[in-house]
């Protein structure tokens, strides 16, 4: 037990100098972050495959886990050996610092909370072991006050919980800005869209909504920590390979003229029929205006886009000069966008798997050449433009029986800047039946469908599969997410009666 408390008091102290430095480096922050930016495209793979869009708060419960169990074996250690147990918290203390001066948004004292963390758990732990003496020596014969030591470890033990949780609450008051980003962000008045209403869809039960709430919108990203940034200290610099380098504030952006558009973005992680992908309506100002002020070279071929915690995409750059209104946005669904989808500003660019284009939290735009640079995914495996497939979803029925008869087959499909023209479905291999497609508002924006299903007893195998605007099918043969997105047949059983 003291070990673990040792280190838990470490994590406490850690936390509070985090908040204190305005560093998001605490312990824990600092090794999830580090094996974040180190796990191979097969792991991260797993992990969403397993934990979804909870995978990283599967990785702080993994940290704290390994920690908590290091920090036990530490602990008994020390009650004989004070220097062994001293060992283990020295070591795991260098993991987080040594981790800590890797990340790009780290600063000159992001190693600091780790530092003082491993002091901490350092010094509780000895009080500890020198509480435990007494026992030791009543265990080899010695004389010592048995009830005395018990009493004194207990009281320690106490105390040492009781003010860690006390640090612990004092950390999360003192760490970050989150009170003032989520003040300033209620107070923004931004400019509206026209309306809200989306276009008339499929209302089948279970048939997912056209519009994507929110809440309800997937999060694949490498922040473990989610940075906050008031609007009123937010600044972007895009420079390199331009005429003019713009230095702009968030007042800047709102100044400009404003665009409104639906898109759909898309994970390259996800699998075939997986809910990796989402459609709102999103708000800012066109990034050719910017690129076009900016005045990029002739022989310029990408963008380095840099978010706040340091992570990098690279984007082809005349898909940012091209009529799909790539934008800086910085609304969602007509609100602020939300801390964990960017907030205040990110990149919306319809057509791209997000590795390559979506970054957010963004301060950093430099127009460069794919031969100059490599986005943040693009060394761990995955290819370099990431344009998004073509793909198709069936979303009910879905894991559930259903009666014999009349049964409406729904679902989604999408070939975000291109468009889809038909898409079929077909029951146990049988010949391919066309669906009906609901309103095609924008090409940059899913599609749904439906198909009427005379539905018999026993149990039937669904596929589905999409055309695009030019009439190519989609890829039938099945291939993973990595290097480019996933490809085949979205496959259902449903047992019907």
């Amino acid at each position: 037990m003291g070990g673990v408390l040792a280190a838990l008091a470490g994590l406490a102290v850690g936390s509070v100098a985090a908040g204190i430095l305005g560093t998001a480096q605490t312990p824990v922050v600092a090794i999830g972050s580090a094996f974040i930016d180190r796990v191979p495209p097969w792991l991260k793979d797993l992990a969403i495959s397993w934990f979804g869009t909870h995978d990283k708060d599967a990785l702080r419960v993994g940290i704290l886990i390994v920690v908590a169990a290091l920090a036990a074996v530490g602990g008994i250690l020390a009650v004989r050996r004070y220097w062994a147990g001293a060992l283990i918290t020295i070591a795991l203390s260098g993991v987080a610092v040594a981790a800590a001066t890797t990340r790009a948004d780290s600063g000159q004292t992001g190693f600091l909370p780790s530092a003082l963390a491993g002091i901490t758990a350092l010094i509780i732990l000895r009080l500890f072991s020198r509480r435990l003496e007494p026992l030791l020596a009543t265990i080899n014969g010695n004389s010592a006050d048995d009830g005395v030591s018990r009493r004194g470890f207990l009281q320690l033990s106490a105390g040492v919980a009781i003010g860690s949780a006390a640090i612990g609450a004092l950390g999360r008051v003192v760490g970050g800005n989150r009170a003032a980003v989520a003040n300033a962000r209620e107070q923004l008045n931004l400019p509206q869209p026209p309306t809200l209403a989306p276009p008339a869809g499929v209302q089948a039960a279970g048939a997912v909504p056209w519009a994507t709430a929110n809440e309800d919108f997937y999060r694949i990203d490498t922040a473990l920590s989610v940075p906050q940034i008031v609007p009123a200290d937010w600044k972007l610099r895009v420079h390199g390979m331009v005429d003019r380098e713009l230095n702009l504030s968030f007042d800047d952006l709102l100044k400009r003229q404003v665009i409104h558009k639906w898109v759909t973005l898309t994970c390259v992680s996800n699998e075939v029929g997986g809910d990796l992908i989402g459609n709102a309506l999103w708000s800012g100002v066109l990034l050719k205006d910017l690129l076009e002020e900016a005045g990029p070279a002739k022989n310029a071929d990408a963008i380095k886009s840099t978010s706040k915690d340091g992570f990098t995409a690279g984007t082809p750059l005349p898909t940012l000069l091209d009529d799909r209104q790539a934008m800086l946005a910085f609304a969602m669904n007509g609100e602020p966008l939300p801390v964990e989808h960017g907030f205040p500003v990110r990149i919306v660019v319809p057509g791209l798997y997000g590795y390559v284009s979506a970054t957010k939290w963004l301060v950093d735009i430099e127009v460069s050449r794919f031969d100059q640079f490599e986005g943040y995914w693009t060394p761990r495996g995955w290819s370099a433009l990431g344009p998004i497939k073509l793909s198709s979803r069936i979303d009910t029925p879905l894991g559930k029986n259903v009666e014999p008869g009349r049964v409406t087959v729904a679902g989604v499909a999408w070939d975000q800047h291109v468009g889809v023209s038909k898409v079929e479905v077909r029951v146990d291999g049988g010949p391919w039946q066309q669906a009906t497609l609901a309103a095609d508002p924008s090409i940059d924006t899913w599609r749904q469908w439906h198909w009427p299903w005379d539905a018999s007893r026993g149990t039937h195998v669904l596929q589905v599969r999409a055309f695009d605007a030019k009439g190519n099918p989609q890829v039938e043969s099945s291939a993973p997410p990595a290097p480019d997105g996933a490809t085949g047949l979205h496959t259902v059983s449903v047992k019907v009666g």
